[in-house]
Order: C-alpha cells, then structure tokens, then sequence
C-alpha cells in the first residue's frame, strides 16, 4: 500500500486508480448522493485506510478510507474525522471501519 504525505495526495491518486464516488456515513450504511447509493457493511471491502494529522493541530486528524462493492459495481472514498461517528453510526459499520485499526 502507497504511504501518502498529504490527504489531497492520496484523494487525487486513488481516484485516479477508480475510486470515483464519495461517500458519507449514514446510520447503517456508507451512502453516495450523487450515485443515489446506500451501501451496507456486508456488501463493500475496505481496500486502504490512511491516517492523515495535521502537525499544527494534533487534534485534527482525518482517516481515509478507499472502498470497494463487488455487488454494485461501485469504488469510492470515505473521508471522516477520526472517531466522530463512533456516537451516530451503526455497531456494525463502526466494527467494519474500527477493525483496520485493531
């Protein structure tokens, strides 16, 4: 997996290799609006995670997720500030994301 400096850097290069829809956390599932997707736990693989902490501010660090579904033919980036939707996600979409880091 490619080490990335900067989030943009990593943002344009994977998508760049097809990970073209943004998605969102919804409840239960990663969503992308503009595809008018919802996608579920069991249906996408997380391909890449990459941390990214801005050195002036420990506290803004953002995680990139790079996701795939088979079932929907659909590849995509999650971009969330760490542990934010720990209090508003579904258990089992906070398991699926959490595991990358145990």
């Amino acid at each position: 997996m490619k080490v990335y400096t900067t989030l943009t850097e990593a943002i344009n290069d994977l998508t760049r290799r097809g990970y073209t829809f943004n998605f969102n956390l919804k409840n239960d599932s990663v969503e992308s609006m503009a595809n008018h997707l919802k996608i579920k736990p069991d249906e996408f693989e997380i391909d890449e995670v990459h941390r990214f902490q801005e050195m002036s501010d420990v506290d803004n660090e953002n995680i990139l997720y790079a996701i795939s579904s088979i079932i929907n033919d659909a590849k995509g980036l999650l971009i969330n500030a760490y542990g934010i939707y720990a209090d508003t996600t579904s258990a089992e979409l906070v398991s699926k994301l959490d595991k990358h880091f145990n």
